[in-house]
């Protein structure tokens, strides 16, 4: 089918996320239609380096011919079914060992969703739940973060603190608050980051202390915020989140949806920043992308509560513990494990990448290039002694991104932050690759501008 035909049927019948549809339909979608290592071809025969991983989550790259192999023989040998009514499947049961051998300390239960969107919103009913169970109904408030991202059904927008999702459909729903987010570079002002990282972090403390402890329920936070644009934390700040759920017995959620599987060069970003979680959400990675997945860890307190206490579990999904994405997520994780991407960051690529995405802060128009692992931004401002930002936010964005197109290159922008996520895979001249392609592209981005 030519590419405008599919153009024309695209524009009739599909409606994009996060997407203004009638701009889209008249501007035409980029149409893609294959991908090898961190490579993407679309339907005019460009090739891009996706500097990105689709949306954080192809972390073995693209045309890994094992993980189709094993979906395929998967198929053929039971395709569906389900975990209610007393039933499971072996892939089912293996992905959830290797996961409890995974996840850092008693993290040894996973509860299966098809996405990060449907793990955080199953925290939101479990978590409450756990409480109830133990006489304590009020302890229903959860604390997010302003400009979080835990997804986007009605629970997980509401525990992630971004306006724009708030705007629509009467979020959030209620006993859901935020505190402010960790952003040192656009919110610290003078502070160091220490002092700028137990200052945010001792918000939490006040907040639960206004709120009343009692009506607690959890914190969640990315160890990385993300979508708000990869806002890396001050080392000080996740020990003193730790410290302050502790205190008050609030468990602690990390949303691990895209710092999971090797992001941050270990398994999980909570093991880069040093604090154990009481509860994981996880997707993306877990499958690199090839299938939906996702799931809830939980440690051994709250599983044991919810199995001794809890009564008939009154939540799941159809596709709870899909044997073909199972068997996929079990295949992927093999390969991280013997291919040794994770040691590869952490020696090889990662300082590598740092080195080379850290020194664009010499560019005229970066006012912070900020990097952990393979997750990475640039923050584009106007003036970089004062950090001040460009006049109508996200159009300069906007521009570097759609040459960054031009250049061969899929960067993000989130408002005027340029944002890193490669397939882990990528090597040393792949990352050259990446880093000129971004240097040329911010030149022309300043030239555009005058």
């Amino acid at each position: 089918m030519h590419l405008a035909e599919l153009q024309r049927l695209d524009a009739a019948h599909h409606l994009h996320p996060f997407s203004d549809n009638a701009q889209l339909a008249q501007k035409g979608t980029r149409v893609l239609t294959r991908g090898e290592g961190v490579y993407v071809w679309d339907a005019e025969g460009n090739q891009l380096l996706d500097a990105f991983a689709g949306l954080w989550c192809v972390n073995l790259g693209y045309g890994r011919a094992e993980l189709a192999e094993v979906a395929a023989r998967q198929m053929r040998e039971l395709a569906y079914y389900n975990s209610f009514f007393g039933c499971t499947t072996e892939p089912a049961i293996r992905l959830a060992a290797q996961l409890a051998e995974l996840a850092p300390g008693d993290l040894n239960h996973v509860f299966y969703a098809n996405s990060g969107s449907e793990a955080n919103d199953t925290i939101v009913r479990l978590v409450r739940h756990f409480w109830a169970v133990q006489g304590q109904p009020q302890r229903s408030v959860i604390i997010g973060r302003h400009n979080g991202y835990h997804g986007s059904t009605m629970a997980g927008a509401s525990l992630g603190g971004m306006k724009g999702m708030h705007a629509q459909g009467g979020l959030p729903i209620p006993d859901i608050v935020h505190i402010d987010q960790p952003y040192w570079y656009g919110e610290g002002g003078q502070q160091s980051p220490e002092a700028f990282g137990l200052a945010r972090a001792r918000q939490l403390e006040a907040k639960i202390l206004e709120l009343g402890p009692e009506r607690v329920a959890a914190f969640i936070g990315e160890p990385i915020q993300g979508a708000a644009g990869v806002f890396i934390p001050p080392d000080s700040y996740w020990p003193e989140i730790e410290r302050i759920c502790r205190q008050y017995d609030v468990l602690l959620v990390a949303d691990e949806v895209i710092c999971g599987f090797g992001r941050t060069g270990q398994w999980f970003g909570c093991q880069h920043f040093g604090f154990q979680p009481d509860i994981m959400t996880i997707a993306k990675g877990l499958t690199s992308g090839y299938l939906p997945l996702g799931g809830v860890m939980f440690n051994d307190r709250i599983a044991g509560v919810l199995r001794e206490q809890g009564g008939e579990l009154a939540h799941g999904y159809t596709y709870s513990g899909h044997p073909v994405c199972a068997a996929v997520a079990l295949e992927n994780l093999r390969l991280l494990q013997s291919e040794r991407v994770l040691e590869r960051i952490r020696e090889d690529t990662g300082p590598y990448l740092a080195d080379r995405w850290l020194a664009l802060a010499e560019h005229p128009l970066v006012g912070e290039a900020r990097i952990v692992g393979m997750v990475g931004a640039l923050e584009l401002v106007a003036d970089k002694a004062s950090r001040r930002y460009f006049d109508d936010r996200g159009r300069v964005g906007g521009l570097c991104r759609d040459l960054a197109l031009r250049n061969g290159l899929i960067l993000r922008a989130t408002g005027d932050a340029m944002l890193l996520s490669p397939p882990l895979v990528i090597d040393r001249s792949q990352i050259d690759e990446l880093v000129d392609k971004t240097r040329r592209t911010l030149d022309q981005t300043a030239a555009a501008l005058g």
